[in-house]
């Protein structure tokens, strides 16, 4: 134990203490939505006693009850501002976070564990938008989150088509040399796997790019590196070893950004999902309704649905607005030739930037 090494236990003490006070906020933002009034004094009464009891060692009752306070006082202002709470997969620096920022960067990002709690913020009021990805360049369909769409009772009210681009992360501590394993989400290793196998390197998934890196952040596992965006660079303190080690340059990403409620402002994107009878034909004559009006499909899907082999439900994206003329003769004509059809919103089509 030196002093570089005390001070450098301190810097990652300090660095946690700022990201459970983040998350804390966040936890704050969340509570507004459960609360008639931003002010509970009874409630911060509560709290700063209890701070002022399990005070202990060099942290005194008063200087506990004066941070909370402070602390307290944050919080009530980013309540009162009243920000947009934004629900996305995985931890901050992911990708889904990425793709949020670029739909609005003025929300409040809220990570969740699981697309499914995403989509249960979102029908229950708690978050004013999700964002999930839906499609990759490389990889396909999403199919967990395409049968969470098939569903739940959301809206689709906009697009994001974000760019992935992977980068080798490690500890500032650590030779490149003597990196051995490399840890992030099957996927990315997926888009990445001529790199690994070049370089000799040991793949280990893990649950999310963004994950990996806050657990090498905080683990400090030796002969580690991740993959994961640049931004986790920034937020969890590690240097760039290697950028962009994707495969293919091309990789991108698509997004649907969720709402209790129907966009307000008219776009030029549509989609729909829809079951159709087990009889030869009955999915061309859908297609044949959209062909016979001129409207444009950009994604057809067909998504397994239940126990029972044979039985699919089919997602349909397509050019235009929902006030159409011809728009709504056809999701006529659609609803009365499927045995389940539900319109998912009409919104902005995203571009790749």
């Amino acid at each position: 134990m030196n002093l570089e090494g005390v001070r450098k236990q301190i810097d990652r003490i300090d660095l946690e203490v700022l990201a459970l006070l983040n998350r804390r906020m966040e936890l704050a933002l969340t509570s507004r939505k459960f609360k008639n009034e931003v002010l509970d004094e009874e409630r911060e009464k509560a709290v700063l006693q209890a701070a002022a009891a399990y005070a202990n060692g060099q942290i005194t009752p008063e200087f506990s009850r004066s941070l909370l306070s402070i602390v307290m006082a944050e919080s009530r202002k980013l309540q009162e501002a009243g920000r947009p709470l934004l629900g996305f997969q995985g931890e901050h620096g992911a990708n889904s976070e990425a793709a949020a920022l670029r739909f609005q960067s003025g929300m409040a990002s809220i990570p969740m564990e699981s697309f499914a709690e995403v989509f249960d913020g979102v029908e229950a009021g708690v978050l004013d938008y999700g964002i999930v990805p839906v499609e990759n360049s490389l990889g396909g369909m999403v199919s967990q989150v395409n049968k969470l769409m098939a569903t739940r009772n959301v809206h689709v009210v906009g697009e994001v088509l974000l760019p992935v681009h992977h980068f080798l992360l490690a500890l500032p501590e650590t030779d490149y040399r003597d990196i051995r394993v490399v840890v992030s989400h099957p996927q990315a290793l997926a888009q990445c796997r001529g790199f690994l196998t070049r370089h000799k390197l040991e793949g280990r998934p893990f649950y999310d790019t963004a994950g990996a890196a806050e657990m090498l952040f905080r683990e400090r596992p030796g002969g580690t590196a991740v993959i994961a965006g640049e931004s986790c660079a920034k937020l969890y303190h590690l240097e760039v070893i290697k950028e962009k080690v994707e495969d293919h340059p091309d990789n991108v990403t698509r997004f649907l950004v969720l709402s209790g409620n129907a966009a307000a402002k008219p776009g030029d994107k549509c989609s729909i999902v829809f079951s159709t009878a087990h009889k030869a034909g009955a999915l061309f004559g859908i297609l044949e309704a959209f062909a016979k009006e001129g409207i444009n499909l950009t994604r057809i899907e067909s998504v397994p649905m239940g126990s029972r082999p044979g039985n699919y439900v089919f997602f349909l994206d397509f050019l235009g607005n929902d006030r159409d003329n011809a728009v709504q003769k056809v999701l006529k004509d659609v609803r009365e030739k499927t045995s389940r059809f539900r319109f998912l919103g009409c919104y902005k089509r995203g571009a790749v930037l």
